[in-house]
């Protein structure tokens, strides 16, 4: 555990001292706060239309019609930053032919990935945390409820950690920069729309589908329900796409 913290220092070290971590998250924020404020300019304008009218109850509330709607769009941008967050970690290494040369250090294999998954994983929170001025508005303006919206984070959380387990698997199997990003994308949308075709599928292959998306596990987080079962599958599915990496770079020890 020692060494995967050096690993995530060096890495955290390298994204603070570039450009990147800056430009993503000014792009992240600014994208996310303009979807923000359009569905609170929404709400606001449902809110005054229903006082217009007499007896007429709507029932709005922030929870479903802000918080909820403002994660969902959350998690699209992550799935547009994350690739470009985890292109390098592997990559870049490859490309500059210094992955040999931590190969051969006393470090286990296993503690390098998992470092580079703490250091991608804790540049996602800080910009994920940095977001949160928005939820800290509706509790200033108005009362939503702090359930959801707590675990509406943990669940956005989850759901990034197994997008950078993906971006690390695809970084691990080239040492391309821009194909690493463009893998991980792909992989990330497909885990995204597996869900789509469960009703297509039928009764026996429609439920794995479904249970195989990562999308349909954060509904419940983003209602304000923190099942085991879901916790399960984000841990599970960032164990076994992190096993994957290893085992690819692994591999390559032996070429």
């Amino acid at each position: 555990m020692r060494n995967s913290l050096l690993i995530a220092k060096r890495e955290l070290g390298s994204f603070f001292s570039s450009t990147i971590f800056y430009a993503i998250t000014v792009v992240f924020l600014l994208l996310y706060s303009f979807i923000f404020f359009q569905i609170l300019n929404f709400f606001s304008f449902q809110s005054v239309q229903a006082a217009q009218v007499r007896g007429m109850n709507l029932g709005l509330n922030l929870n479903d019609m802000v918080i909820q709607p403002a994660f969902h769009n959350m998690a699209v941008i992550l799935l547009l930053m994350i690739p470009i967050v985890t292109m390098r970690s592997f990559a870049e290494e490859k490309k500059g032919k210094t992955f040999t040369l931590l190969l051969s250090s006393p470090i286990h294999l296993r503690e390098i990935v998992f470092g580079k998954f703490l250091a991608c994983l804790s540049v996602l929170t800080a910009m994920i945390l940095l977001s949160s001025y928005s939820i800290a508005f509706l509790f200033m303006v108005g009362r939503p409820e702090i359930g959801p919206a707590l675990s509406g984070y943990l669940g956005i959380l989850l759901m990034s950690g197994c997008y950078v387990a993906i971006g690390l698997f695809a970084s691990s199997l080239t040492d391309n920069q821009i194909v690493a990003a463009a893998l991980s994308f792909g992989f990330m949308l497909f885990m995204w729309v597996i869900g789509w075709g469960a009703q297509a599928a039928g009764p026996d292959v429609g439920p794995i589908l479904e249970y195989l998306s990562l999308i349909d596990h954060l509904e419940r987080f983003l209602k304000g329900i923190v099942d085991s079962s879901d916790v399960f599958y984000y841990l599970s599915f960032m164990f076994f796409a992190l096993f994957l990496t290893h085992r690819v770079l692994d591999s390559n020890r032996w070429r």
